[in-house]
């Protein structure tokens, strides 16, 4: 049997950064961009390597535009670490795993550290393949912490739970990560939201940059933990204008979503640096009259446009700037 699971980018609509920080956020899964994981019994245990974790290279130069590409890691180490994970959950939990062994490999066309998920995506896709090989069964509201703990736990980066809540509920979801809330039960509160108050949306990305997320929040973690009253404030903040959004898409608030997502994003740049190719990227997406936010921690936005004559303009700017940019189909 042949198994193959895929997981999706996602992006966040509007709250982020406070998913980490015991805040609110709203975030989409989209279907244009996935990471797939095939896994087949085998004698052995193996990983195979894909195009992210080679290191044969025809010179130099292929080397240092792999690095800048990719960055220094690529996807095995995401996958051994998913796999022990899994195996130390089912110890603890007393799951018995019949013995037998597989091979995997992995697959992924999301766009690498540009804020949509794309390594959560392939521990993510890991996950459910396990899952169904051993046929072990996982409540859906521990999932995603389990998936953050592959990250925070065994590769010790910095990670919240947005992007593994939204990719294994999918669709549109509002999440609740309330301090009380997360230490009674031991995870947040996840509701899905209709998608048919949601206005002409855009996502973007950069083609030449990366920043590592868990290098932009370096900072952020230790002012939050250090009580800085401005960091604190600006979650608040996030988590008001989360409700406020929620409301607009339930259809119980008038308010602009596009402005609150404008919000959002000034909010965050009063707390956090923003570096000038980003900073110009979401400048040059409102100079059309369009709206533009973070979609994660930096390196792609997600905005609103009026019409498509609007989103021509959008396209034609931001592609002069090596700026991608598509309509993300939501599912």
């Amino acid at each position: 049997m042949i198994i193959r699971e895929k997981a999706y980018a996602r992006a966040g609509l509007i709250g982020n950064p406070s998913d980490g920080y015991f805040g609110k956020t709203i975030s989409f899964r989209i279907k244009n961009f996935c990471a797939e994981v095939t896994l087949y019994e085998t004698p052995e245990i193996e990983i195979l390597p894909t195009e992210r974790d080679h290191c044969t290279y025809s010179d130099i130069n292929a080397l240092v535009h792999d690095i800048n590409r990719f960055d220094y890691y690529g996807g095995v180490r995401l996958i051994k670490a998913a796999i022990k994970r899994f195996a130390d959950y089912c110890r603890e939990k007393k799951v018995p795993l019949p013995k037998k062994n597989f091979t995997v490999r992995y697959n992924s066309n999301i766009p690498q550290h540009v804020g949509m998920a794309g390594s959560s995506a392939i521990i993510t896709a890991t996950f459910l393949s396990l899952m169904k090989f051993y046929d072990v069964k996982i409540d859906k509201e521990i999932l995603p912490n389990l998936i953050l703990s592959v990250e925070t736990v065994e590769l010790k980066l910095a990670a919240g739970l947005q992007d593994r809540v939204i990719q294994v509920y999918g669709g549109l979801v509002y999440m609740d990560f309330n301090r009380e809330l997360m230490t009674a039960t031991g995870h947040g509160r996840y509701e899905s939201l209709p998608l048919d108050r949601l206005p002409k949306l855009y996502v973007a990305y950069r083609q030449d940059l990366a920043e590592v997320s868990d290098v932009v929040h370096s900072n952020l973690r230790s002012r939050f933990d250090s009580g800085d009253p401005v960091i604190h404030n600006a979650m608040k903040f996030f988590a008001s204008i989360t409700d406020q959004a929620k409301a607009v898409l339930l259809g119980t608030s008038d308010l602009d979503l596009g402005t609150l997502m404008n919000s959002n994003f000034d909010k965050r740049c009063e707390i956090m640096h923003i570096s000038e190719p980003n900073m110009k990227m979401v400048q040059l997406a409102r100079s059309t009259g369009a709206t533009a936010k973070f979609t994660g921690s930096g390196g792609a936005i997600v905005g609103t446009y009026k019409n498509e004559e609007m989103f021509d303009n959008l396209s034609d700017i931001l592609n002069k700037e090596n700026i991608a940019i598509f309509k993300p189909e939501i599912i």
